[in-house]
């Protein structure tokens, strides 16, 4: 059964009033990388190739920070911190709003323990300018059994200490 956006909120912040739905959380875009080299994933484990920020354009009339992006592959980086609680598993969703403008985000499941500040795929088939802190993805939360609480590498990722 999946989650109120209520109660997704309390394991998402900074937050705001906006960014709560029915069903889930809206997720903010807070960076955006180009991978400069190959990674590797193998049995033995994984290496994720070097990136670089992509810069950041003041555009429009508002000054806003934007990100101008050409057809392609980018890592996004969520502005919100997430903690996955007991007993259930996180799903991210690509807003609409990016698939009427030809993006979609890949993201994969976020087990029960996870906390950090996650990242998706964004696949770019045509130009797109997205400003800093716009609304690119949803999380929900759904009950799941598991077994034990995350513990991988990605714990506490992109968490400034």
């Amino acid at each position: 059964m999946f989650k109120s956006g209520s109660f997704v909120a309390e394991h998402v912040s900074p937050l705001t009033k906006a960014q709560i739905q029915p069903n889930g959380v809206d997720l903010t875009l807070d960076t955006v990388f180009e991978q400069l080299d190959p990674g590797r994933i193998g049995v033995d484990g994984k290496e994720i190739g070097e990136r670089q920020p992509i810069e950041r354009e003041e555009r429009g009339d508002d000054g806003a920070d934007s990100y101008y992006l050409p057809a392609g592959g980018y890592i996004v980086q969520y502005a919100e911190r997430v903690r996955i609680p007991e007993g259930h598993v996180g799903f991210i969703y690509p807003r609409s709003s990016l698939m009427r403008n030809s993006c979609m985000l890949n993201t994969a499941v976020w087990d029960a323990g996870y906390e950090g500040r996650g990242e998706g795929l964004l696949q770019v088939h045509h130009d797109i300018e997205l400003e800093r802190d716009a609304r690119i993805a949803q999380l929900v939360l759904a009950e799941g059994n598991h077994d034990d609480a995350y513990d991988g590498s990605y714990q506490g990722e992109n968490l400034v200490e």
